[in-house]
């Protein structure tokens, strides 16, 4: 048995099929894709990689798979079953675009269906096949698309999956921030195999006993929006690299088959070699990290929001008002950049929940009896977390008429 030291879970132990997959081209490039984009512009020490990340999910899942049997909730499961989940786990990112999740807001297909030829096809598929069955590589890639009717879905895709429990510890650590504290213990002993009823088959649940430790990981994640991942500078720096990568595509420098084999530096390079004057002053710029100045910002508490999605759905309209804006300020083309990060859900709901007497009920947006309203708490959180944001590349003040201009460019 393969150990792998990590600063967050200490040492991880890796099965041999672990370790082959670990040593594919797929994998391996997950070490050159920073887990947090362009964070490391403000935090310098988030220079982590989805790599790192996709062994802690892999860990966790370990670790949970390991107490759901001791447990006994596996009895009536598949037994390859852990097996598809432990893979499931480790390549979930395999899909991965360069900087993070950015170039899905430009309108690229989601990583997820990139996952697809990458898992089901090739080294990957050869070694899952080998060593689990003929049908593992579309078994996982179904976890891996939240569309499995495995009963251990809940893992790997859902409201309790692995993956946050993950990232959002091991973004604060890297970050060197207190803000990703999670009760991972807690939340993973507390997790259950249930009957649910209304899809009347087994799902993953908590115990109620457990719901602290949920409040924990949907307060650790407003708070790593707010500080971290929606942080001024980064969302700056993310606004000037969409705007760079959607040159590309439209000069044909890059394609968007091609984008999702990049790593970050392989992206920078083939950008720079197909760049225009007027998009490699902004590489430079990014490179050298002059980011774009707040020119306005407001909370979505405070705006009319779903008069305003268009912003974060609708490229080509935001880039018509982002150039009337910037003429109105005396600006250049491409000197002013709409940002209202694209629409996410604090804590999505909808999870069975086994009470002290054996019965099991649901907590679901509408909330549960007798238990914090983690719905609510979860739309006002993440409302006050949400941006919309005015950069420019120079200093100006955009004036407190941004909103109405906004509303009437519908």
């Amino acid at each position: 048995m393969t150990f792998i030291r990590d600063p967050l879970w200490n040492n991880i132990r890796i099965d041999p099929v672990a370790e082959r997959l670990l040593d594919t081209a797929v994998v391996q490039r997950l070490r050159y894709v920073r887990q947090l984009g362009l964070a490391h512009l403000v935090y310098p020490g988030a220079t982590h990689s989805r790599f790192e990340h996709a062994l802690g999910a892999y860990h966790l899942a370990g670790r949970t798979l390991n107490s759901l049997r001791d447990a006994g909730a596996l009895t009536g499961v598949a037994a390859d079953e852990p097996a598809i989940i432990a893979g499931a786990a480790l390549l979930h990112d395999v899909g991965h675009y360069p900087f993070s999740h950015a170039l899905e807001e430009i309108g690229v297909p989601h990583h997820e269906a990139l996952s697809r030829p990458l898992v089901t096809t090739g080294e990957v598929a050869s070694i899952l096949s080998d060593a689990i069955g003929a049908d593992a590589p579309e078994r996982i890639y179904a976890l891996i698309c939240g569309t499995s009717e495995s009963p251990l879905q809940g893992l790997i895709s859902g409201s309790l999956d692995l993956d946050k429990m993950d990232y959002l510890k091991r973004d604060a650590l890297m970050c060197g921030v207190p803000y990703g504290e999670i009760d991972e213990d807690r939340l993973l002993h507390a997790l259950v195999l249930v009957h649910d009823p209304i899809f009347n088959r087994q799902r993953i649940g908590v115990q109620a006993k457990g719901l602290s430790a949920l409040e924990s990981l949907l307060f650790a994640k407003y708070q790593m929006y707010r500080n971290v991942y929606w942080h001024h500078a980064v969302r700056s720096a993310t606004a000037m690299y969409k705007r760079l990568v959607e040159s590309a595509l439209a000069s044909g420098a890059v394609t968007v088959g091609a984008l999702g084999g990049y790593d970050d530096e392989g992206l920078l390079h083939a950008l720079d070699a197909g760049a225009t004057t007027e998009s490699r002053a902004l590489l430079d710029a990014l490179r050298r990290r002059r980011l774009f100045k707040r020119a306005f910002e407001a909370p979505a508490a405070t705006l009319p929001m779903e008069q305003l999605e268009w912003i974060a759905d609708d490229r080509d309209r935001t880039r018509a008002a982002e150039l009337a804006m910037g003429a109105r300020l005396g600006l250049a083309p491409g000197e002013l950049l709409l940002d209202f990060p694209a629409k996410t859900q604090m804590l999505g709901l909808d999870i069975p929940v086994l009470g002290g007497d054996g019965t099991v009920s649901r907590l679901t947006k509408e909330g549960m009896q007798g238990a914090m309203n983690l719905s609510r708490m979860a739309d006002s959180l993440y409302r006050s977390a949400r941006y919309l944001r005015v950069f420019t590349a120079r200093r100006v003040s955009a004036g407190v008429g941004v909103v109405e201009e906004l509303l009437r460019a519908q």
